[in-house]
C-alpha cells in the first residue's frame, strides 16, 4: 500500500490491506501523547540503547559468553519473559536457554531462515499459557540484534493463529473486529508490514530511525486496543493509566527499571525482583 522498504520477496509476499486514515490518526496521536513525557525522539532514544544493550552482551558472537546475571538484564526488557523466565530456567537451567539463543543467532544473516530458527527456538516446550511467550523472547532477540534487518514479529503486532494484533487495529475494514483477515505469520508478512509502515512514515515527513520508529506505532496503535477493547486479562495485565504512553512503553518493554533502585519487573524463580547486573544499562530506562 505505501511501498516496501525491506528487502522482501514481493512476488511472494502478502498483500496487507492497511488503512490510511487508521495509520494517520494512531500516527498523530503518538506524536501528542509523546510529547508531555519528552517527545518521540526521547522513545526512540529508549529504543537505540535497548538495541545497544543486546548488541553488547549477544552479538559479535558474545551469545556464546552471555551469563545468567546478563540474560535476566536483557529479559526485563522483554514484557511477555518477565513473569515467566525465571520459572522456566528454574526447569532446565540457563545453560539449555543460551544454547537456544546460540542456535537462533547461528546464521542470523541469512533471512530465509528466519522462521525456522525461531520455531527451534521454542522447540519442544508445550504450547500453553506457560510458554507462548518464548517465540517473542526470540523475536525480540533477532530485532534488537539487527533491527534493520528483522522487524518486530512478537505476538502483538500480529499473531497469525487467532488473528489479533497491531496489524487488525490498521486493517482497511469498516468492523475490524469482525473482519476476516487471511494473513499468516511469519517473517515474510512482518517484513512486509514493517515496510509498508516505513512507507507511510515516509509520507509523514519521517525519515531516521524508521525501525524504531515503526515499533513505537504498532506498540501504540495496539496500547490503544488496550484501552478502548481491552479484555479483562489485559487490563489486569497491564493497568489501566492517565499515561497515553503507558501501554506503549510497557509493550516495548521501555518501563523496565527502578533507575533509583535498579530493581525490575522481572521475577525470578523465588519471587524476588531481579536487580540489574550489567553497568549502563539503566540508561535505557532514564531515557523515557
Amino acid at each position: 500500500m505505501f511501498g516496501l522498504s525491506r528487502k522482501t520477496e514481493v512476488a511472494q509476499a502478502p498483500v496487507l490491506d492497511l488503512s490510511g486514515p487508521r495509520l494517520r490518526r494512531a500516527y498523530e496521536h503518538l506524536i501528542e501523547s509523546a510529547e508531555p513525557t519528552g517527545g518521540v525522539d526521547r522513545y526512540i532514544t529508549a529504543l537505540w540503547l535497548k538495541a545497544s544493550l543486546f548488541e553488547e552482551m549477544l552479538g559479535k558472537g558474545k551469545v556464546h559468553e552471555l551469563t545468567e546475571t546478563e540474560f535476566y538484564d536483557l529479559c526485563a526488557f522483554v514484557t511477555p519473559a518477565r513473569r515467566r523466565v525465571g520459572a522456566l530456567l528454574g526447569e532446565i537451567g540457563f545453560e539449555d536457554m543460551r544454547n537456544r539463543l546460540v542456535s537462533l543467532l547461528d546464521g542470523w544473516c541469512d533471512l530465509g531462515t528466519t522462521d525456522r530458527r525461531l520455531a527451534a527456538f521454542s522447540d519442544g516446550f508445550p504450547h500453553d499459557k506457560a510458554h507462548r511467550w518464548l517465540p517473542d523472547l526470540g523475536a525480540e532477540v533477532l530485532h534488537f540484534i539487527a533491527p534493520d534487518r528483522y522487524p518486530l514479529m512478537t505476538r502483538w503486532v500480529w499473531d497469525g493463529r487467532v488473528g489479533t494484533g497491531a496489524l487488525r487495529e490498521v486493517w482497511f475494514a469498516d468492523d475490524v473486529a469482525e473482519a476476516q483477515i487471511e494473513v499468516p505469520g511469519g517473517y515474510l508478512t512482518f517484513a512486509t508490514l514493517a515496510g509498508e509502515l516505513e512507507g507511510f512514515l515516509r509520507g509523514e515527513g519521517v525519515y531516521r530511525d524508521l525501525p524504531f520508529f515503526t515499533d513505537l506505532l504498532l506498540a501504540h496503535v495496539y496500547a490503544a486496543y488496550i484501552n478502548d477493547r481491552g479484555g479483562e486479562f489485559m487490563r489486569a495485565e497491564f493497568a489501566t493509566a492517565a499515561d497515553p504512553m503507558l501501554h506503549t512503553r510497557r509493550l516495548l518493554g521501555l518501563d523496565a527499571v527502578d533507575t533509583e533502585t535498579g530493581r525490575t519487573r522481572l521475577k525470578l524463580v523465588d519471587g524476588t525482583a531481579h536487580t540489574l547486573g550489567a553497568l549502563g544499562v539503566t540508561d535505557a530506562q532514564e531515557a523515557n
